[in-house]
C-alpha cells in the first residue's frame, strides 16, 4: 500500500478516534447472536444439516435487519442472499478395523483412540488395505526452494508413510523454515497433499500436542466425523486413500518393536540429510466402507454498495459452521456448539454490518460474508476465492474474524500469523489511534495464518488478515490472557464444551470491532490498494492483476 497512511488515511486515522466513539457496537447484541447460533437447537451448525438451514436463515434475517442488500448468486430478479457452494460429503459407514503387525504380533487400534482416520475423499466406496509396508518420512517436506527433500526418491507406491507434524525447525527454533513460526509445509493439510503427489496409499500424521498446537481430543473430534471437499475432477491427485492421525505413544512403541529409536529419528529428520526409514517387519491393514454424496452448502453474502467506486470492495468474513453432532464427551454431550468458534465471529460480522449501514456510505463497497465449511478445510472461502462473485483483482482486502474476545478488554490486538503485508501495518496504525498496541501472533508455531478463511483469499493473491483480540488484558495482564487462551485450547476448542457462557465479558470484543470497523472504513474511502511485501509467497499472484486496479 503506497504510503497509504501518509495522505488520505493519515487524516482518517485521526478521524478514526472520533469515529470509534461514534460506533456503537452493543455487547448485549453480540451476546444474543452467540447465544442463538451456539444453542443446541442449531445442532453445532454442521454444513448440509438442519443446523445449516437454521444458521443461514438466522444470518440472512439479521443481515436484512441490519440494512444490507443481498450480494450472493445472480437470479432473475437480482441477487440472492447466498452463494451456492457445491461440496462432496464423505462418511465412514460402519465399523473401522485397523491393525498393525510387528514382530509377529498383531495390534488392533480403535478409531478415535489410537488412530483418527478421515473419511477418504477419493470417491471410492470401500477401503481394504492389507499388510501395507510402513515408512517413516520425517516431516514429509519437499521444498526445492529450500533445497529440502525428505523423500530422496524413495518409491512410496503401495506404502503408508508416518509423518511428523509441523516443520523441521519446530524443535530447535532455527533453520531453513523460519524458526518457530510454522510455514505451510508444517500444516497437516500440506502433508496430505504431498501424500497424493508421492503416490503413497496414505500418510498418517504422528500427533504430539506441542507441534500440533492442540491435544488429541481436537484431532479426534475434527477427523472422525463427516469430511467435505470441493467437487474435484480428479480427487486422487490431491488426496491419498488414507489420511489419518496416530497417537504418539503407540507410534513410539511401534518404532521400538522395529528396532528403531523414535526420538533419534525425529532428530535426524530435522536435518537436510535425512532419508526415509522403513519400519522393518511392520505393516498396516485397514478396512471400512465409505459413503460419498454431493451436497449444496451456502455462503451468506450481504453488501453496502459504494457511492463512488462500487466495483471495488472491502470484504469482511467469518465462518458460520462448526462440527455439528459428533462423538460424545465425558458428560455424554454430542453437540459441538462452537460458541467462540465461530458464533462469536458471526455475531461480530452482523454487528459490523449494522454499524456500517447506520453510518455514511463509503466510496467503495463494503461486503459481509458468512462462509461455510471452514472446519472442513476452509472450503466455503476456497470456493468463493476460486469462483468469486466479484473479481478479486478489484477487491481491496479481506478482513477475517475467527473467534471473538470473551474475557474483557485488552490493551493490545493481534492477527493469526504474519503474512507480510501492508494491511497488517494499517491495522497497527488504526489500533494505535484507539490507544491499543499490536502484538505479533503469540503462537507462530501453531500456523495460525494457514488455519482460517483469510488464507483461501491470500492464496489467490488478495491481501488478507484474520483479526485477533489481544492477550494483554486490562484485568490481569498478559498472564491472565495467556492462561485463558491456553485453557480454551485445552478444554474447549473443537469440543462440546465450547458452549455459550452468559458470564462472558464482551466489552473487549465490542472495542475490537470498533477497530475492525475503522480499518474497513478507512480502506473503503481510500484510493490505495494494500500490497504484499517483498518476499511474500502471495505477492506474485496479486501483481499479475495490477493493471486491473485503478491507480490513486
Amino acid at each position: 500500500m503506497k504510503q497509504i497512511f501518509a495522505g488520505t488515511i493519515a487524516a482518517c486515522a485521526i478521524v478514526s478516534t472520533a469515529c470509534a466513539a461514534d460506533v456503537k457496537i452493543d455487547p448485549a447484541a453480540l451476546s444474543q447472536h452467540i447465544k442463538v447460533l451456539s444453542s443446541d437447537a442449531f445442532e453445532g451448525r454442521g454444513p448440509a444439516t438442519p443446523g445449516e438451514v437454521k444458521s443461514v436463515a438466522y444470518i440472512t434475517k439479521e443481515f436484512k435487519a441490519a440494512g444490507l442488500q443481498p450480494g450472493g448468486d445472480k437470479t432473475k430478479s437480482g441477487r440472492a442472499w447466498t452463494q451456492n457452494v457445491p461440496l462432496a460429503e464423505f462418511n465412514i459407514k460402519g465399523p473401522v478395523t485397523f491393525t498393525a503387525k510387528a514382530a509377529g504380533q498383531t495390534l488392533s487400534w480403535k478409531q478415535g483412540q489410537e488412530v483418527a482416520i478421515r473419511a477418504p475423499q477419493t470417491g471410492v466406496n470401500q477401503i481394504d488395505i492389507k499388510n501395507a509396508p510402513v515408512v517413516f518420512v520425517g516431516y514429509g517436506v519437499k521444498a526445492p526452494e529450500r533445497n529440502w527433500d525428505d523423500f530422496k526418491g524413495v518409491d512410496l507406491h503401495g506404502k503408508i508413510a508416518l509423518v511428523l507434524v509441523n516443520d523441521p525447525d519446530y524443535e530447535t527454533g532455527v533453520g531453513d523454515f523460519g524458526g518457530k513460526a510454522m510455514t505451510y509445509y508444517g500444516r497437516w493439510t500440506y502433508k496430505y497433499e504431498e501424500a497424493a503427489r508421492q503416490g503413497a496409499i496414505g500418510f498418517i500424521v504422528i500427533h504430539e500436542t506441542g507441534p500440533a498446537a492442540y491435544g488429541w481430543n481436537t484431532v479426534k473430534n475434527s477427523n472422525t466425523d463427516a469430511v467435505f471437499d470441493i467437487i474435484r475432477r480428479d480427487p486422487a491427485k490431491v488426496h491419498a486413500p488414507i489420511e489419518a492421525w496416530i497417537q504418539r505413544d503407540p507410534t513410539v512403541a511401534l518404532f521400538k518393536t522395529a528396532g528403531l529409536d523414535f526420538e533419534a529419528l525425529k532428530k535426524s529428520a530435522q536435518t537436510r540429510n535425512f532419508k526415509p526409514v522403513t519400519l522393518s517387519g511392520v505393516t498396516f491393514s485397514t478396512a471400512f466402507a465409505v459413503e460419498a454424496k454431493k451436497v449444496i452448502s451456502h455462503n451468506v453474502v450481504g453488501v453496502l454498495p459504494g457511492t463512488k467506486h462500487p466495483n471495488e470492495r472491502v470484504v469482511y468474513t467469518a465462518h458460520w459452521d462448526h462440527l455439528g453432532v459428533g462423538l460424545a464427551d465425558a458428560k455424554g454431550d454430542r453437540i459441538y456448539n462452537g460458541a467462540v468458534d465461530n458464533a462469536s465471529g458471526v455475531s461480530g460480522l452482523i454487528e459490523l454490518a449494522r454499524a456500517f449501514a447506520h453510518s455514511p456510505r463509503t466510496d467503495r463497497t463494503e461486503m459481509f460474508m458468512a462462509v461455510t465449511a471452514e472446519e472442513k478445510g476452509l472450503l466455503g472461502s476456497e470456493y468463493y476465492a476460486t469462483t468469486p462473485l466479484y473479481p478479486l483483482a478489484t477487491t481491496v482486502a479481506n478482513i477475517n474474524m475467527d473467534g471473538g474476545a470473551v474475557n474483557g478488554p485488552a490493551k493490545d490486538v493481534s492477527t493469526s500469523g504474519d503474512g507480510g503485508l501492508t494491511l497488517q501495518d494499517d491495522l497497527i496504525k488504526v489500533a494505535k489511534a484507539h490507544g491499543r498496541y499490536f502484538t505479533p501472533d503469540a503462537r507462530p508455531e501453531a500456523g495460525g495464518f494457514f488455519r482460517s478463511d483469510h488464507f483461501s483469499f491470500a492464496k489467490q493473491g488478495l491481501p488478507s488478515i484474520s483479526f485477533k483480540g489481544g492477550q494483554d488484558l486490562i484485568n490481569g495482564g498478559v498472564a491472565a490472557g495467556r492462561a485463558a487462551s491456553e485453557a480454551y485450547t485445552r478444554d474447549r476448542y473443537h469440543q462440546p464444551a465450547d458452549a455459550f457462557d452468559p458470564s462472558w465479558d464482551l466489552t473487549g470484543f465490542a472495542q475490537d470491532l470498533a477497530i475492525v470497523y475503522d480499518l474497513g472504513r478507512d480502506l473503503g474511502n481510500s484510493r490505495e490498494w494494500p500490497e504484499w511485501k517483498a518476499g511474500s509467497e502471495f505477492k506474485a499472484a496479486r501483481d499479475k492483476t495490477a493493471s486491473e486496479r485503478t491507480s490513486p
